[in-house]
């Protein structure tokens, strides 16, 4: 089946940044308006700052908007690989600085061990998501969806009700935790924010035939009943 997307190309970088933050204000602020609430799931790594340095700034009632992580490494904040640092540092300040931020790491040791704390804290937010911004690797995963991880089917089959699921591969480096497939379906707006021709030819393959579990952006790509807006820059 191929997937159903919505091409936005960008020359740079910075333009890129710029247009999605613009994109996912809208869908926030138009979920308030609605709903009086949104909530929106972001992702790390290094090429989201920008996106979220410049959705910092936009001007909204930020105190009426939840954000929590896609998915996130199990490490303490104080680690340059912590998701939720990236997200204090660069989302949470400016216009931005009254939302409300949810993580996903407690103090628990594993998360296996951390998950029904995690869910229990993602409970009070405005549900579903309206926005879901995901990036993709290389190997075409995204979210923690990684090619044959343990714990993958849970993340994209799960329990009825889950929201989230552990999963680890040698590929990820640290265990993880991460939204399930369900979760990002049900998003209003699902962005997918990739930079380099690269990922481009990743996103080509992932729509071409395959199994799943070889490259889990197929999940997200295959299931979305409305169109995946990737954001795109060479």
């Amino acid at each position: 089946m191929s997937a159903i997307i919505e091409r936005h190309d960008f020359t740079d970088g910075g333009a890129l940044a710029e247009a999605l933050a613009q994109r996912v204000a809208d869908a926030l602020e138009a979920r308030i308006g609605e709903f009086d609430r949104a909530s929106i799931a972001v992702s790390g790594g290094r090429t989201p700052a920008a996106f979220l340095d410049a959705l910092s700034r936009k001007v909204l009632p930020w105190d009426r908007v939840w954000v929590t992580l896609v998915d996130e490494r199990w490490v303490p904040e104080s680690s340059d690989r912590s998701n939720a640092r990236l997200v204090r540092a660069h989302l949470l300040q400016n216009e931005a600085a009254a939302a409300h931020f949810v993580p996903l790491v407690n103090e628990a040791p594993t998360p296996e061990a951390g998950l029904e704390k995690a869910e229990a804290l993602l409970e009070p937010l405005p549900w579903p998501l309206a926005v879901c911004v995901l990036g993709m690797g290389g190997d075409g995963h995204t979210a923690s969806f990684f090619p044959h991880a343990a714990g993958l089917d849970a993340a994209l089959a799960p329990q009825p009700g889950a929201r989230l699921a552990a999963t680890s591969a040698d590929a990820a480096g640290e265990p993880r935790i991460t939204l399930t497939l369900p979760v990002i379906l049900d998003a209003s707006l699902i962005a997918l924010h990739i930079e380099g021709i690269a990922k481009l030819r990743v996103l080509d393959t992932a729509r071409a035939a395959g199994p799943v579990e070889d490259m889990p952006v197929r999940g997200v790509l295959r299931a979305s009943l409305r169109p995946v807006e990737v954001f795109w820059c060479p």
